[in-house]
């Protein structure tokens, strides 16, 4: 994507079943734990940089020893500066002592801080709040009681923070700041004292002790009931994971399967991942090994090592961010390999069209890295189109053709090159528009000579929100090649609509699409259907989620995609460019031939999974029309 935004975070959970002996004697160290969840978070780097966490667990710790232990951090390389730490505090403890004893897994376990069975990590992409290590999970609520301590992580938004925030200062509570993870954590929290609390009281009647107790709460808590509790009123996209103190833990994802969260589970270790071949590289294992924890579920593993799957939320329509099929998940995944690819290849017939079938003068390419895999779906289908068009060109050759005429077309190639080559990272102290302006129009060099001017440059892209990075640098860097025309084909339908479940596309003014269709209207003489919009999005205001409708589709209702698209085109197009500029989305029908398993098509069609996205969408067009540059959510 050549528009930088920022997306999913990742989580990644181990929890060991057997003691760190067990690991020591096969593996040769007591950290098999820990070095998998440091390959687990390193493989998931794509999913969050400015921020990342470990917890770990230690269980059956004695009193007055800790047994939680948390690391964060907001450096540039946050994942090794965090490990590096934790090896630095080693260290520090072991000092001028044998070091033998790192090989000790009963002294490990009693002396350093990490030596756990239960480890939580995760990485932080920022779509709220400040970049501060405050803001980075995982999140800690402690107490006395370990079956009262709580871990969480998670990639998740809450379109309904008001709500469940109302609801605890309903319930007398006081939390310390308005931010989806501090409340989603009091929120389970709360429900956790409260199952502390039942059963607590079920045994003092039976007449234990305190002591007995507690460790009969540990034994007995129905962290399930705990979850199903908390997250009645959720509204979003999320997968969560905590640890509870004693060594409960969970991973739990929506009840829509927004999210994605996989799991691993064998005699010696269960893990729990944002991507499916992160687990497979760090286990070795083969995919179908590795599932999907399904919509509503969660996976549980219990301090006596019992491990099961249980359905937390009823499950509704599965509508899996496609997005993260199209771009955000790494493409080593075996099926988001060839679903990048298709996606490439159903966009043939639309790129055709926009060359004018000139087949023989056109250059096919790709910008960023990260399209390469829709880039090689398309070569594949050009490359059927052209063996279609040969047959075609041979058929109508009159019975006194020439070898050299059928040599000719038997031996016409298509062109695909490496264009355009992101060199280097431009930064610049200077502040004036049209200086900085010039600098960015060099963060990408060019292959020269291999462009001629009668040619069409092709170039796909993963997916175009902004069209920022188009505008100021792309397209005047491929206009240096001087081709005839330059058209960008996105692999991602047309982002039109807010997204409020994980990736940070909070802003209808953000996106290419939606400034083209309002500026179609004005040029038609429709401004009236703008202000009819907002007059009905501001009467909803207020309303419950639930009432709300997406009034904003009526924005585009006039036009087709071809309209908006060319549109866009024309905006996006800088001055004194010498190219005609086309641009060519990926229809949405087409999206979902790519990608039949995983339908969330909300940012391209409004509609929204749960009704708080309704409710986003809502107020970000009020948000617009009354020029306030803020989140709607």
């Amino acid at each position: 994507m050549s528009d930088a935004i920022k997306h999913e975070c990742g989580i990644a959970v181990v929890r060991l079943l057997k003691p760190l002996s067990y690991y020591q004697e096969k593996y040769g160290t007591w950290a098999y734990g820990l070095n998998k969840l440091y390959l687990m978070m390193e493989k998931q780097h794509n999913r969050g940089q400015d921020g990342a966490g470990v917890v770990s667990v230690k269980l059956d710790q004695s009193p007055g020893t800790p047994y939680l232990f948390r690391e964060r951090s907001i450096k540039k390389n946050p994942i090794q500066d965090i490990f590096q730490t934790i090896g630095n505090k080693q260290d520090i403890i072991l000092g001028n002592q044998d070091q033998d004893l790192l090989k000790d897994s009963d002294w490990a376990k009693k002396h350093l801080p990490f030596a756990g069975e239960v480890y939580l990590g995760h990485l932080r992409y920022g779509t709220f709040g400040k970049n501060n290590v405050d803001f980075c999970h995982p999140v800690v609520r402690t107490n006395n009681w370990k079956s009262r301590n709580l871990a969480i992580a998670g990639n998740f938004n809450m379109t309904n923070v008001d709500e469940i925030f109302t609801q605890l200062v309903n319930l007398g509570q006081h939390p310390e700041n308005y931010t989806d993870t501090v409340t989603v954590l009091e929120n389970v929290g709360h429900f956790l004292d409260r199952e502390n609390q039942r059963q607590f009281d079920k045994f003092k009647a039976r007449g234990l002790s305190n002591l007995d107790i507690s460790k009969k709460i540990e034994e007995n808590l129905d962290l399930d009931e705990v979850l199903r509790a908390s997250s009645k009123r959720w509204d979003g996209g999320y997968v969560m994971s905590g640890i509870v103190g004693h060594g409960d833990m969970f991973a739990m994802r929506d009840p829509w399967g927004i999210r994605p969260a996989y799991y691993y589970q064998d005699d010696e270790i269960v893990v729990v991942a944002s991507e499916r071949p992160v687990i497979q590289t760090a286990l070795n294992c083969p995919i179908e090994t590795v599932k999907p924890i399904e919509p509503g579920q969660a996976l549980i593993a219990k301090k006596d090592g019992e491990v099961f799957l249980t359905q937390v939320r009823e499950a509704g329509k599965q509508l899996s961010c496609s997005f993260e099929r199209i771009y955000f998940s790494r493409g080593s995944d075996a099926s988001i390999y060839e679903e990048r690819k298709k996606l490439g290849e159903l966009l043939v017939p639309q790129i055709t069209d926009a060359i004018d079938c000139e087949i023989s003068d056109a250059v096919f390419s790709y910008i960023p890295n990260t399209a390469e895999t829709a880039f090689l779906g398309m070569q594949s289908g050009m490359e059927d189109y052209l063996c279609d068009w040969k047959v075609k060109q041979i058929r109508e050759l009159s019975k006194e053709a020439t070898d050299d005429e059928m040599k000719d077309i038997i031996l016409k190639t298509l062109r695909f090159e490496k264009i355009a080559i992101k060199d280097v990272k431009m930064r610049t102290f200077i502040t004036d528009d049209a200086s900085r302006d010039d600098m960015v129009a060099h963060v990408y060099d060019v292959t020269y000579g291999v462009v001629k001017p009668s040619d069409n440059l092709v170039v796909i892209d993963d997916s175009i929100v902004r069209g920022t990075t188009l505008r100021q640098s792309i397209l005047r860097i491929l206009d240096r090649l001087s081709p005839k025309r330059i058209v960008i084909v996105s692999s991602a339908p047309q982002i039109r609509y807010p997204d409020c479940y994980g990736i940070d596309m909070a802003k209808l003014g953000d996106f290419c699409a939606f400034s083209a269709a309002i500026e179609l209207l004005k040029d038609a003489g429709k401004q009236n259907i703008i202000d009819e919009v907002y007059e009905k999005c501001k009467a909803q205001v207020g309303l419950p989620k639930e009432e709300i409708v997406n009034f904003v589709k009526e924005i585009y209702a006039p036009f087709t995609d071809e309209e908006v698209s060319d549109k866009i085109a024309e905006m996006l197009t800088p001055q004194h460019i010498n190219a005609e500029v086309k641009i060519v989305y990926q229809k949405v029908e087409n999206l979902h031939k790519a990608c039949p398993n995983d339908k969330g098509d909300w940012y391209f069609t409004g509609d929204y999974p749960t009704p708080g996205g309704n409710k986003v969408v809502n107020t970000a067009f009020v948000n617009y029309i009354e020029g306030r540059n803020e989140r709607a959510y």
